[in-house]
């Protein structure tokens, strides 16, 4: 199922497929300065579209112009659509070491590059690739189950009924908040922060800033209490205080835990996603320019 990874406690994390070979690389964590790279070679492409008409229509223009092969066949993936079928397209990719270019044919185009259909291997050979990684969500529910489910701009937790949700927040081991009382709660990475995160009033975060933002959603008690600015190394602990009475959901990307009794998320560097796109139009840009916008 897209969106969907699940993965027995205790499995080995694996990654299928080479890497490409950007110019130019950004990611989530420092890195030493960028190296030189010969432009990489984009011949053969994967289009994936949307069901909007718009997407169709493009998606048969361009495989007539430029060909189509599968993705597994692919140099580089061409995401047709908007924001929704972008994080679509990363989770269902994840671990092919492929990277994703996209070009808005949907409604929100945050993560995608302007539509137009000539000169796209140039495109593709001049992009600029940012490396995210994605956040790993383990539930426990009610019935002492597991479930493991990725997500790439957020994790949130949400009250099932008309009663707030009480929830404990531990970091590393520590106990930090002994109880929120609040509709929910999300972490999110740098990527997701100019998203729900926003809305919830959370910080914009730059995209090469090593930190997560744990923001409450409504939050009731403590009053004056607007979340925390954590190490993208940390691990968040959530504890759902009485669970029978105010009972919690889960969510990452298109996947929900319902009757939640904890949750644990922290940022899996074993898996990476490379987004490409053009040149003075990167994902840093996109957020820092989000900031001074009204």
């Amino acid at each position: 199922m897209e969106g969907s990874y699940r993965r027995k406690s205790g499995a080995q994390h694996s990654l299928s497929g080479s890497r490409p070979s950007p110019r130019d690389c950004t990611y989530f964590q420092p890195i030493e300065p960028s190296m030189s790279y010969s432009s990489p070679n984009y011949d053969r492409i994967s289009f994936i579209a949307s069901q909007t008409p718009d997407a169709k229509t493009a998606l048969k223009r361009l495989a007539k112009r430029y060909g189509n092969v599968t993705p597994e066949q692919a140099d580089v993936i061409v995401a047709l659509g908007g924001d929704g079928l972008m994080l679509q397209t990363l989770h269902r990719l994840m671990n092919s070491g492929k990277p994703i270019y996209g070009m808005h044919r949907g409604t929100v185009g945050f993560l995608m590059n302007d539509f137009r259909e000539g000169d796209l291997k140039r495109r593709l050979a001049a992009a600029e690739c940012t490396v995210i990684h994605p956040l790993l969500m383990r539930v426990r529910d009610a019935q002492n189950r597991v479930h493991e489910h990725y997500a790439i701009n957020e994790v949130s937790l949400f009250r099932q009924t008309y009663q707030a949700a009480r929830l404990r927040i531990v970091i590393d081991g520590k106990e930090r908040l002994a109880e929120l009382v609040a509709d929910g709660m999300l972490i999110a990475t740098p990527a997701g922060s100019t998203a729900y995160n926003l809305s919830a009033h959370g910080p914009i975060i730059p995209i090469n800033a090593p930190l997560l933002a744990l923001t409450p959603i409504s939050p009731f008690r403590p009053r004056r209490w607007r979340g925390a600015l954590l190490p993208d190394s940390a691990r968040v602990t959530i504890e759902v205080l009485e669970r029978d009475k105010r009972p919690v959901a889960a969510v990452a990307v298109h996947e929900e835990v319902r009757s939640v009794c904890s949750l644990d998320v922290s940022v899996d560097r074993f898996r990476s996603m490379h987004m490409l796109f053009d040149p003075g139009r990167s994902l840093a840009e996109r957020i820092l320019r989000e900031q001074f916008g009204y």
